[in-house]
């Protein structure tokens, strides 16, 4: 028989974390469900430099600290990969990979995944020179030439992380400019370990037997291909919500974000969402906190009027 919470919060990044805060904090039992270790894409994060009450703090330390106030009232804390909700009425029925539980309410807090590249090398090499994350493999290529994919905030932060640790990094973007926070543009121009391809696309990911040696790309206005000779491949071209598993309750657009109003509430009764998963323009831990307090709140109104409704009948 399924386990039954009042509240189960799908993910256990910053938004699914405070949800949890905020639910539990009003005497809600609820489940944490998260597929890996807490803090989610915090963990890649070297520095988190925009987040209220710390001029500078690193993602994992921010992890942890939201993690010890997220359980300080009871929340409990699972591993398991969501694989489908389905709406009872009354109830939620959550099935994951290894157990099914049932709760009153569901926050998804699922978040986003990087986007592939798709080209030859990207999956072959992968944790062999390809990486999604400067945090996590950096420290590998030091001293070492390194190409950054993409020209957002993630790839030129991400660039200027690695250019402390490899001995050269390459951007290459397909536009012929950025798309970064013009602070970050700023740090990325004056590093002299920094270059810059333009108007540029990759074509394939080169190596040998055991590794990454080059990356080959296109000049997407003159045709002309070259070899950038590199250990490492660092790709951050984009992001795809993590919404699967839900897509059967019709609570997505046709790209699969998840649309809600501004109480974080889907069109499915007892269903919200917050975060990165939501369609919505800003992504950040500031903006998933904030959306995690209102579905925290939202969970509590929303339980407390189906008591109402039961004692009314």
């Amino acid at each position: 028989m399924a386990k039954e919470y009042d509240v189960i919060v799908i993910g256990a990044g910053p938004g699914g974390m405070t949800s949890a805060l905020y639910a539990s904090r009003a005497n809600l039992s609820v489940l944490m469900l998260d597929r890996g270790i807490y803090g989610g894409q915090m963990n890649n994060t070297a520095e988190i430099e925009n987040y209220p009450g710390y001029s500078s703090i690193l993602g994992p330390d921010l992890s942890q600290n939201m993690y010890e106030g997220s359980t300080q009232f009871g929340a409990e804390y699972g591993y398991g990969t969501v694989e489908s909700i389905e709406d009872h009425g009354a109830y939620k029925l959550v099935k994951t990979d290894s157990d099914s539980y049932q709760a009153k309410a569901i926050v998804i807090a699922t978040g986003s995944e990087y986007k592939k590249l798709g080209v030859d090398g990207e999956e072959s090499y992968g944790g062999r020179g390809v990486s999604y994350c400067a945090v996590c493999d950096g420290a590998f290529f030091k001293n070492r030439e390194v190409v950054v994919v993409g020209g957002g905030d993630s790839a030129i932060e991400e660039g200027t992380y690695l250019a402390k640790l490899a001995s050269k990094v390459t951007v290459v973007h397909r536009r012929d400019q950025l798309r970064a926070q013009k602070i970050l543009q700023d740090r990325a121009f004056a590093n002299d370990k920094i270059d810059f391809v333009w108007n540029t696309n990759v074509e394939e990911i080169l190596g040998d037997d055991m590794k990454v040696t080059g990356v080959k790309v296109v000049n997407n206005q003159t045709n002309e291909e070259k070899v950038i000779d590199a250990s490492g491949v660092f790709i951050y071209i984009g992001i795809l919500p993590m919404t699967e598993s839900f897509r059967n309750l019709g609570i997505t657009d046709d790209d699969g974000w998840i649309l809600t109003n501004d109480k974080m509430e889907t069109k499915v009764p007892g269903i919200y969402a917050i975060g990165d998963v939501r369609k919505k323009e800003l992504r950040q831990i500031t903006t998933a906190v904030g959306e995690g307090g209102i579905a925290g709140q939202g969970v509590f109104n929303f339980i407390e009027n189906l008591k109402t409704q039961v004692n009314v009948k």
